[in-house]
């Protein structure tokens, strides 16, 4: 079947909640925190900009075990942690939440001319009612979401007021969509590279720049494509954080000021967990630009 793709949809969505919880877990309460009696411009690189825990994430929690299980594959997943987490990753492919995605995979597909392959028998009656009624939602979930995030930066009703309070609301909305991009071309370029290394040096397309950069990153002794992963994933996840930032919401519920959109107390504190966060920067930020580059890898 397609269980691969799905887990690779759901564990998306995980990494990256799991990002915006620790942006929570160690972001600054308020601009004038003191810690360890740090100078202020070390507070402002460490605490501030969050330098500590993009390298600590970015050590512990992604590259050791990425370079662990590519060596050690099946001891790696031979436990019943992984097991928990696969079967957790499925669930929410199979909650809908991320099914817009799919629909941007079928426009995608029909204007590379390049059919979506499948393990699974073409989808009928229930079935596909079952899926289009997920992609609704899922575009209705992410609707909302961005209409929060955005409406909320406006009013400086986020982390970023925290943390950055020279920053304007319109820069803070400027800078949200521009990370956007940076993180969507890092993780499009990831599928891209992987998907040129497998064509011949003929075939890596005619264009200036394309041939450039294949050129580069193929030189030598290859040693240029692992490089770039690993300055890749520190960029993505430093990238990360600073979006959890922008999008963190800083509003008590029941504030005299008011949840967002005049949502309940228990939705704002929802709100709090950066959920819809995660569900903007998963489908537009990530797995937007992956299916983009995995369809025109080099065009």
């Amino acid at each position: 079947g397609d269980n691969l793709d799905r887990y690779l949809m759901g564990r998306q969505f995980m990494v990256l909640l799991v990002v915006f919880i620790i942006n929570l877990c160690g972001a600054p309460t308020s601009g004038d925190a003191d810690v360890l009696g740090m100078p202020g411009w070390l507070k402002t690189i460490f605490l501030d900009v969050g330098l500590g825990m993009i390298i600590f994430t970015c050590q512990l929690g992604q590259l050791t075990t990425q370079v662990n299980a590519s060596h050690c594959m099946l001891d790696f997943i031979n436990n019943y942690f992984a097991l928990f987490t696969l079967y957790t990753a499925m669930c929410i492919e199979f909650s809908g939440i991320m099914h817009s995605s799919y629909l941007i995979q079928n426009v995608l597909s029909l204007a590379s001319g390049k059919p979506i392959h499948s393990n699974e028998e073409p989808k009928r009656g229930f079935t596909l009612l079952f899926f289009w009624g997920r992609v609704l939602m899922s575009l209705a979930i992410l609707g909302f979401s961005l209409a929060v995030v955005i409406s909320a930066l406006f009013q400086g009703r986020t982390m970023m007021a925290v943390k950055y309070p020279s920053v304007s609301n319109g820069a803070s909305v400027f800078l949200f969509f521009f990370l956007m991009c940076i993180v969507g071309m890092l993780e499009g370029m990831q599928i891209a590279f992987f998907a040129v290394a497998k064509l011949p040096a003929s075939e890596r397309g005619t264009t200036f720049f394309g041939r450039k950069t294949c050129d580069l990153l193929f030189k030598g002794n290859g040693q240029n494509l692992p490089g770039f992963m690993i300055g890749r994933q520190l960029t993505v996840v430093a990238s990360f954080f600073i979006v959890a930032s922008i999008t963190s919401m800083n509003i008590q519920p029941g504030n005299e000021d008011g949840n967002i959109f005049g949502v309940s107390d228990s939705a704002q504190a929802f709100l709090n967990l950066g959920f819809h966060a995660a569900v903007i920067t998963t489908i537009l930020a990530s797995i937007t630009w992956q299916l983009a580059a995995s369809a025109f890898p080099i065009a």
